[in-house]
């Protein structure tokens, strides 16, 4: 099998997982972050399906291989600077206000119709202008 095919394989996988879960519903994560509405603790159980399994694949990937070759990435850097708190606070107020991040954005692309589609479009655009505006903003901190 070709590393193509098992990208494929594992995308559906991660589509799926994202359908079944509700993260693609966005009154289910809307739902989430309305604290002091009508709460929705569900996706609690979501994250934390997700977070655990990646705690435990980090453990195990120490010292080993992909089977597929490469390596795998390096573990995120812990400390806090700007770049992590003004990305944080964009991507906290992007999935707040439309109810989506990265990965159900493009799930939905398949059936959320011209509001999924336009989402998607300006968080591209949005993706795509981020190393230029931090380009800047590092120029002006020096």
């Amino acid at each position: 099998m070709s590393r193509n095919l098992y990208a494929l394989i594992a995308g559906g996988i991660f589509g799926a997982g994202l359908l079944v879960s509700g993260m693609t519903d966005t009154s289910k994560v809307q739902g989430w972050l309305d604290i002091f509405g009508a709460w929705d603790p569900t996706l609690a159980f979501v994250m934390g399906g997700a977070i655990i399994p990646m705690a435990i694949a980090w453990r195990l990937t120490e010292g080993r291989a992909p089977v597929l070759g490469g390596t795998f990435p390096a573990k995120p850097d812990a400390r806090f600077d700007r770049n992590l708190v003004l990305g944080s606070v964009l991507f906290g107020m992007g999935w707040g206000l439309a109810g989506l991040c990265p990965g159900p954005a493009i799930a939905s692309l398949a059936f959320g119709g011209w509001p999924h589609i336009l989402f998607f479009v300006a968080m591209l655009s949005g993706m795509l202008a981020t190393p230029r505006i931090r380009t800047r903003l590092d120029s002006l901190a020096t």
